[in-house]
C-alpha cells in the first residue's frame, strides 16, 4: 500500500457520524432496560423507542404507526413480500432484473412458496423499465405486488415512484419500493406517495448496521411475520434494540438536517470524477444512467474498462494500493460471478466494471489519486 486507504464504497456502507457514535454510547450506558417493562427503567427505554419512531415518521412524512423497525433492508424487503402474498392475496410479483438480490431472490423464493406468478420486466441498455410493459402485466387477473427500487445500488438509475405507484393502484395492486439507497439522501414524502411498502437501512445514511425499518401503509390489513410478542403493534415480535434504533433515528435526522450541503458537495465530487475520466481516460464509459446526475444517484458512478488481460485483478490491485471500491453490490463480495445488473443491461458485456460511490467525506484530491492510479495501468 502506497498511501493511506481511501474509501469509495459508500453505497455498500457509510461510516457512522461522530454524533451518532456519541449518542449510541450514551444509549448503551443509560437505556439498558427492556422497553416492554413497566418499571422506570423500562419506561425510559420505551421513551427512546417511541420518540425514535416519531422522529423517523416525521422525517418520512408518514404516521408513527407506519414505521416498523427491522434488522435492516433485507428483512424489510422479505417482510413486505411475504405480507403481500399471504395477507393481501396477490397473485403475482412484478419486479425487474436490476433489483438487489434481497428483493430478486426473495420474490422468486416466496412466490414459489405461495404459488404465485413471478414476473420480471425487461430493461433497455440503459437500465430503464417500460411503463407500458408494466401496465400490460398489471392488466392480468388478480392483484399484483410491484416491487421496484427507487435508486439502483449498482448503476444509480432512479425510478419514478409516483408513476409506478399510480399504475399499480390503478389496477388494484400494491407497490413496494426498496428505498435503501435513497432514504437519507433524497426527501421522500411517503405519506403522499402511492407506496404501500418501503424499505430502509441505517448504515446507508451514516447510522449503525443491522437496523432499518419498513414503511407499512396503515391502509393495509396484515399479520405478523415474526410472532411471539406484541411489540410493534403485534407485527414484529421480539425485544426492540433500543441502541440501534435510537442511533438510526439520530443518523436520519442529521442526514436530512445536512442534506442540502452534503448533496451539493457529493454532486460536485461525482461531476469532477466523471469529467476527469472523460478527459484523461476516454476509453472508460459509464453504465446505465450513472453518468447523468439528474437521472441517477448522486452518490454512485458505475464505470467500465475495455477488456485487458489483467482486468480480473483490477479490484485486488486497487485494494493493494489503498482504494476501497467494489465491482457491484457489496452483497456479492467473494463471488466470481459477474454483476446481474450489468448482465441484464448488456448480456455480452465483457469489460471490467467498477462501482465508485461517494459520501460526505469524499475529496477531489482522492479522485485525483484514483485517476492517476488508473492511468498507470
Amino acid at each position: 500500500m502506497t498511501q493511506a486507504p481511501i474509501y469509495f464504497d459508500y453505497a455498500a456502507s457509510t461510516p457512522m457520524r461522530n454524533e451518532v457514535v456519541d449518542y449510541y454510547s450514551e444509549l448503551l450506558l443509560g437505556s439498558q432496560a427492556n422497553p416492554s417493562s413497566s418499571h422506570s427503567f423500562g419506561r425510559k427505554a420505551k421513551v427512546v423507542l417511541e420518540s425514535s419512531r416519531k422522529q423517523i415518521a416525521k422525517l418520512m412524512a408518514c404516521q408513527s404507526a407506519e414505521i416498523i423497525f427491522t434488522s435492516g433492508g433485507t428483512e424489510a424487503n422479505n417482510t413486505a413480500i411475504v405480507m403481500a402474498l399471504r395477507d393481501l392475496k396477490v397473485k403475482r410479483i412484478i419486479t425487474s432484473p436490476l433489483e438487489h438480490h434481497a428483493v430478486l431472490h426473495a420474490a422468486e423464493l416466496w412466490s414459489k412458496a405461495f404459488g404465485a406468478e413471478f414476473s420480471v420486466l425487461s430493461v433497455d441498455a440503459q437500465g430503464q423499465i417500460d411503463l407500458a410493459e408494466l401496465e400490460h402485466e398489471l392488466q392480468k387477473e388478480g392483484p399484483a405486488l410491484v416491487s421496484l427500487m427507487h435508486g439502483n445500488n449498482e448503476i444509480g438509475n432512479l425510478n419514478d415512484l409516483q408513476a409506478i405507484g399510480d399504475l399499480a393502484h390503478k389496477y388494484n395492486s400494491y407497490f413496494h419500493s426498496d428505498t435503501v439507497q435513497t432514504v437519507g439522501h433524497f426527501p421522500l414524502n411517503l405519506g403522499d406517495l402511492p407506496i404501500d411498502f418501503a424499505s430502509a437501512s441505517a448504515h446507508k445514511f451514516y447510522g449503525p448496521k443491522a437496523v432499518g425499518f419498513l414503511y407499512l401503509s396503515q391502509k393495509l390489513k396484515v399479520q405478523a411475520l415474526i410472532s411471539g410478542g406484541a411489540q410493534q403493534r403485534g407485527l414484529r415480535g421480539g425485544t426492540e434494540n433500543i441502541f440501534q434504533i435510537g442511533a438510526m433515528a439520530k443518523a436520519l435526522s442529521l442526514a436530512y438536517e445536512h442534506l442540502a450541503e452534503e448533496r451539493s458537495h457529493i454532486e460536485e465530487i461525482k461531476s469532477y470524477f466523471l469529467a476527469q475520466l472523460k478527459a484523461k481516460i476516454p476509453a472508460v464509459y459509464t453504465n446505465g444512467l450513472s453518468g447523468e446526475l439528474g437521472k441517477s444517484l448522486y452518490t454512485v458512478a458505475s464505470i467500465s474498462f475495455p477488456l485487458k488481460d489483467d482486468n480480473g485483478m483490477l479490484l485486488f490491485n486497487l485494494d493493494l494500493h489503498g482504494f476501497a471500491l467494489s465491482g457491484g453490490s457489496a452483497c456479492s463480495s467473494g463471488s466470481v460471478q459477474s454483476s446481474h445488473v450489468i448482465a441484464a443491461l448488456k448480456p455480452n458485456h465483457q469489460d471490467t466494471v467498477l462501482r465508485v460511490s461517494f459520501g460526505k467525506d469524499s475529496k477531489k484530491e482522492e479522485i485525483d489519486l484514483l485517476i492517476n492510479y488508473l492511468l498507470s495501468l
